[in-house]
């Protein structure tokens, strides 16, 4: 099964769109994860109607249209493997531990917020993946997302995918 994540499009405060090779990953995708910052609901409509499964939650610029239609922490099971969404997870210092501690029942934890792109494991065998931003790069050099792959329980081929910077 291949997935597709990301997080904090915040379209269309910071970009118009999604940069095309995105939008080729996630028609490309069985899966497509989104952590949350989505801004508009017109994006939200626009990713689910080209997704073909969409699990998403809501961030902390959604405003109350999008918290009607998303949850704050999104749970869903692809092809054994236990998966939860959420959009903050506090600060980088001890995040494995108290993400165990919060999600004990979980074999992956894909997160947002910050923008940086994160990809750790607790002492539990938690793995926490945030895909970074595909529109607002802030202080990292590039815009990115996610790839993976899961079968049988296990997430594997891992891909931090870095974006061509955005033309005028």
């Amino acid at each position: 099964m291949r997935l597709v994540l990301i997080a904090d499009t915040h379209v269309p405060k910071r970009a118009r769109d999604l940069p095309g090779p995105l939008w080729a990953a996630i028609d490309d995708a069985d899966v497509v994860i989104h952590a949350g910052d989505w801004v508009d609901v017109p994006m939200l409509d626009a990713l689910a109607g080209r997704s073909a499964r969409l699990i998403a939650c809501y961030g902390n610029n959604d405003g109350p249209e999008l918290r009607k239609r998303l949850p704050e922490i999104a749970y869903a099971e692809l092809d054994g493997l236990r998966l939860a969404v959420v959009h903050e997870t506090g600060p980088a210092t001890g995040r494995e531990e108290r993400c165990a501690a919060r999600f004990p029942d979980v074999d992956v934890l894909v997160f947002g917020h910050s923008h940086i792109p994160w990809d750790s494991t607790a002492s539990t065998g938690l793995r926490l993946l945030n895909p970074g931003s595909p529109t607002d790069r802030r202080r990292q050099p590039y815009a990115t997302f996610l790839t993976a792959e899961t079968a049988g329980g296990e997430l594997t081929g891992v891909t931090l995918h870095r974006l061509p910077p955005r033309r005028g």
